[in-house]
């Protein structure tokens, strides 16, 4: 529950952030775009809501956020993390995720057989598609590493895929941020942005379900 506070509220949150850390805020939000893509383990943190609330607080000029920074500093993080993801997957592959998390596995066996059929239909695309695909985002760079995407192939689809991600979401949050509806209805625009992203997701679970009953 608290975790789906943070999300929907996420704007509340880090304007208490950057009272209580003025620039250090640059540091936080770096770190856990990072650690969201850059981390297996750590599929669950709020990436997309994230980016647009940043944008949103950075169009006030009270908060002190640049919007050039913000977007340089996650751009860097958005990188290094599916870099860092894809090595994980190389190097150790699938025994990653065994690891537990308070007595739970937070990467099922179901997340990874999700992201390997977003492979199968687009490929290498996979890298810059799942940056706006919850779960997906975090488990793509690292499938790739266990599959051994060439690493050429795979830098340029990271950068295409941060640099759509998080300059198009920022900058949306930035621009519509302006806007009184915006700010007072800031949870109901978190929740179509979870919806939309869920939507691949959902598309694909239903095709499977209709083929093995056509299968059948």
């Amino acid at each position: 529950m608290e975790l789906i506070d943070f999300i929907l509220h996420i704007d509340q949150h880090l304007n208490v952030f950057i009272q209580d850390y003025g620039l250090w805020i640059y540091a936080i939000l770096f770190l856990i775009i990072f650690v969201e893509t850059g981390v297996v383990v750590m599929p669950f943190l709020p990436g997309d809501s994230l980016l647009f609330a940043v944008g949103m607080l950075a169009a006030n000029p009270d908060n002190g956020l640049n919007v050039w920074i913000v977007i340089g500093l996650l751009l860097i993080a958005a990188i290094a993390g599916d870099s860092l993801n894809y090595s994980i997957g190389k190097k150790f592959g699938m025994r990653v995720t065994r690891i537990k998390l308070f007595g739970k596995q937070p990467v099922k066996p179901e997340h990874i057989d999700k992201t390997h059929s977003f492979y199968e239909k687009y490929g290498s695309k996979t890298i810059v598609i799942g940056r706006f695909v919850p779960i997906v985002r975090t488990l793509a760079p690292f499938v790739a590493g266990i599959g051994k995407m060439n690493y050429g192939t795979f830098i340029t689809y990271n950068v295409i895929g941060a640099i759509l991600w998080v300059v198009g979401i920022t900058l949306a949050g930035y621009f519509l941020g302006s806007f009184e509806w915006v700010q007072n209805n800031f949870s109901k625009i978190v929740m179509v942005i979870i919806v939309i992203s869920l939507l691949p997701i959902v598309i694909e679970f239903i095709k499977v379900k209709f083929s093995k009953k056509e299968s059948v």
